[in-house]
């Protein structure tokens, strides 16, 4: 099957380089943004498939991927909104639908709050909803700090099955090729960040299309989180997909797109 990758390219805005892949082409745009340890590349099977009909734009987040990282840099939440909106005006997008996952799902949303009218629709794939005075991620900081260190030292096949069991060979050798170049203080804010920016005023002030897709067995969005998402923000659409984790593509990717729909091209 022949690919939908256009290209790979960089941009500055806000201060930094920003890389991204593009699919597509054709279509409305999309601004996909990863999750917190998920440069560009290791989203490009979604992407692929967006691109039918849509196109689309990969960002690796700062200190991930090919974007700049460093010491210098800040790693917080509304840097990481600030980048994407830039991103969008530096190449000219109009209006584009944001879509992302797990960190880069509440990036998104905050980019959407922040940057208001300036993006069309806005899809949150599993956000954390920890917060101050919430239950904590499930996820523990060790897990991706053991494995960036491994990986930096250069981690084969069955080390990073170890930290991924149920992913296949090709998902993992993707990870594997490219988690050492996730900045390990970049992922430390995040996941600090999880646990000390509370999201949930975000929500409330949507005034854009949103749909939520959550994991039906990844822990993260438990059915008391969808009640306080919806007494906030009612037009907000939420899907389940029933058998998936956090990483919903990877166990399931076909249920992600059922519960995806038609939604980034719904004119309501």
């Amino acid at each position: 099957m022949s690919s939908r990758l256009l290209h790979g390219g960089n941009v500055s805005a806000n201060g930094i380089r920003q890389h991204f892949l593009r699919y597509g082409g054709k279509g409305s745009p999309v601004i996909l943004i990863p999750g917190i340890t998920s440069p560009a590349i290791t989203w490009g099977f979604v992407a692929e498939r967006l691109a039918d009909v849509h196109d689309v734009y990969v960002l690796d987040v700062r200190g991930r991927g090919l974007s700049s990282t460093g010491p210098d840099l800040s790693y917080d939440l509304d840097t990481m909104a600030r980048d994407v909106c830039e991103f969008a005006a530096a190449q000219g997008l109009d209006r584009p639908a944001l879509l992302g996952h797990s960190m880069g799902a509440r990036v998104a949303m905050r980019a959407a709050t922040s940057g208001a009218g300036s993006f069309s629709r806005l899809v949150l794939v599993d956000p954390p909803v920890s917060g101050p005075g919430r239950r904590p991620y499930p996820s523990q900081l060790a897990w991706y700090v053991d494995s960036i260190r491994l990986a930096e030292k250069g981690m084969d096949l069955e080390a990073m099955r170890k930290f991924c069991p149920t992913w296949t060979d090709e998902q993992l050798r993707l990870r594997g090729e490219w988690l050492h170049t996730c900045f390990e203080p970049a992922i430390v804010t995040a996941f600090n960040g999880f646990h000390e920016d509370d999201i949930f005023p975000d929500v409330s002030e949507l005034t854009l299309p949103v749909k939520l897709i959550v994991a039906g067995r990844g822990g993260v969005i438990q059915a008391e989180d969808e009640a306080e998402i919806m007494s906030l923000n009612p037009a907000i659409k939420i899907a389940r997909v029933a058998d998936a984790g956090h990483m919903i593509p990877w166990d399931d990717c076909d249920g992600f797109f059922a519960a995806l729909g038609n939604f980034l091209s719904s004119s309501r």
